[in-house]
């Protein structure tokens, strides 16, 4: 049996605590290895190692540190192929996603390369009589980044990324169900010249992060999940005076008026709905038809794009999605169908009971569809996390730009439509923190920021782009002055005003 251990200062650390968690290969249904759980113990240990290893790294030059990032994304290049496998055995998504995952926090990597010009303050000479003002951004010392399952390459390197470039120490909590790709990614952090102790991997459970949101050395905690677990951390952080941001749930609609393309609309709803077997906090899991005919034609179009899906192995080059995560949250999305039904929505296509032959114990689940889904359902109202398809139905314009805007969470939305003026109006007035116009999973370029608005984001700063800079570091401002030879005016009791 495989086991995954820590990673701390630059080496495998074995765990001491005695407790492990299974990692399952979701494509068999087995057992593939075991990862050790830190105990609080263990955490100071790896805090302490990356404080020590802070302060070097935080005096190297902005370039020095850049440097790293550009050898890092060479490497990630260079292993894109085995990072990509590696993910897909733990999480069970196909490779080319996968792959995507991997692409998409290089990209933010990318973006960490420009950290010296990212870095600059601002100065003013001469903002009073021989007094200029200044300001730096400095690291914050260790800070700390915990990641869920669904994106086990992605979302670390869009925390870890920027807050080792700007100069912290960053301590890495990903998900116990898919380990081994972040502990990969900080042995290549390494091998890219990355001091050792500056990225250390801790694995754990909630136990663990609480141990980080409570640890005095830790000045800052990312987190994605779950909304109600986002809360909380954000909560707790702040408690004891963290900097924290908190990603959280979503239930991202898809607006779809009367003049949309509808080929084009299924195909992008089809890959946002189902793509990762509908596991993503981007993934659109609802579309509103505007109009009863947009409505039938769409369901049609839908139904028959839907059977048409091939669910398969990981390593299936031509499967469209693969397994869940694992069986509990197999049995968790099935809980859901049983529960629309049950609220009175039509169960149009029914994935519950798919096997796939070859992989019986695998956890796969077929893509189900949804129609007559009400906004006052359960099922609605929460976030399934499963290759689940829900159509709203709305009359109007209005009544479609309510949903989302209503809707407890507000991550992400979409408008497919070849009116420009309804997709200004849209983008300008829906509650939401991302919006797609004729792009179905709107997520930023690194360059921008990626947040959601109400449940989905606690915090008032974004992932990645000049909010993660923000984040990662605190502002400095110095106002100087020079004396003069000669006769001097004592200032020292007056707060200067400038005048």
């Amino acid at each position: 049996m495989r086991h995954i251990e820590h990673f701390i200062g630059g080496q495998s650390v074995a765990g001491t605590s005695g407790r492990q968690s299974d990692v399952f290969d979701p494509n068999r249904g087995v057992v593939q290895a075991r990862v050790s759980l830190a105990s609080a113990e263990e955490l100071d240990r790896a805090v302490a190692n990356a404080a020590e290893a802070q302060k070097g790294w935080a005096q190297a030059n902005p370039q020095r540190r850049a440097r790293v990032m550009f050898e890092f994304k060479r490497l990630l290049e260079v292993h894109m192929d085995e990072l990509a496998h590696l993910l897909s055995s733990e999480h069970g998504k196909v490779i080319a996603d996968s792959k995507g995952d991997i692409q998409r926090g290089l990209e933010v990597i990318e973006f960490a390369c420009g950290i010296p010009h990212l870095l600059k303050g601002e100065y003013t000479q001469g903002a009073g009589p021989g007094i200029d003002v200044y300001s730096a951004r400095q690291a914050l010392g260790v800070v700390a980044g915990v990641t869920p399952f669904n994106f086990p390459a992605m979302i670390p390197m869009w925390m870890f990324g920027p807050a080792i470039a700007c100069g912290n120490a960053f301590i890495l909590k990903p998900s116990e169900r898919d380990p081994s790709v972040p502990v990969r990614l900080a042995e290549l952090m390494i091998e890219a010249g990355l001091p050792p102790g500056v990225l250390n991997v801790v694995h754990g459970d909630k136990d663990i992060v609480e141990a980080i949101l409570k640890h005095p050395t830790i000045k800052a905690v990312s987190f994605v999940g779950s909304s109600d677990i986002a809360q909380s951390v954000y909560s707790l952080g702040a408690q004891h005076g963290k900097r924290v941001q908190a990603m959280g749930g979503a239930k991202n609609h898809g607006i779809v008026l009367p003049d949309a393309d509808l080929d084009q609309t299924v195909a992008d709803l089809i890959g946002a709905a189902y793509g990762s077997a509908g596991e993503r906090c981007m993934a659109l899991p609802v579309v509103v038809p505007v109009g009863k005919e947009t409505a039938e034609a769409l369901r049609e179009k839908l139904v028959t794009a839907v059977k048409g899906l091939r669910i398969g192995v990981s390593t299936d080059a031509e499967a469209h999605y693969g397994p869940v995560i694992n069986a509990a949250h197999r049995s968790k999305i099935e809980s859901y169908l049983q529960l629309g039904i049950d609220e009175g929505a039509e169960l149009v296509l029914d994935g519950r009971g798919f096997s796939l032959p070859g992989h019986e114990e695998g956890f796969f689940l077929g893509p189900s569809l949804f129609d007559h889904v009400k906004p006052g359902m359960k099922t609605y109202h929460e976030e399934i996390f499963g290759p689940v398809l829900q159509i709203v139905r709305a009359d109007t314009f209005e009544e479609a730009l309510e949903l989302p805007s209503k809707h407890q969470y507000g991550n992400g939305v979409a408008i497919f439509t070849r009116n420009g003026d309804a997709a200004r109006e849209f983008a300008d007035r829906v509650e939401v923190g991302m919006v797609g116009i004729n792009v179905p999973i709107p997520v930023p370029v690194a360059y921008h920021s990626f947040g959601g608005w109400k449940r989905s984001g606690f915090g008032d700063l974004n992932q990645y782009g000049m909010d993660g800079v923000r984040f990662y570091t605190r502002t400095k401002t110095i106002t100087q002055r020079w004396p003069k030879g000669g006769a001097v005016t004592d200032q020292s009791f007056v707060i200067p005003t400038m005048r």
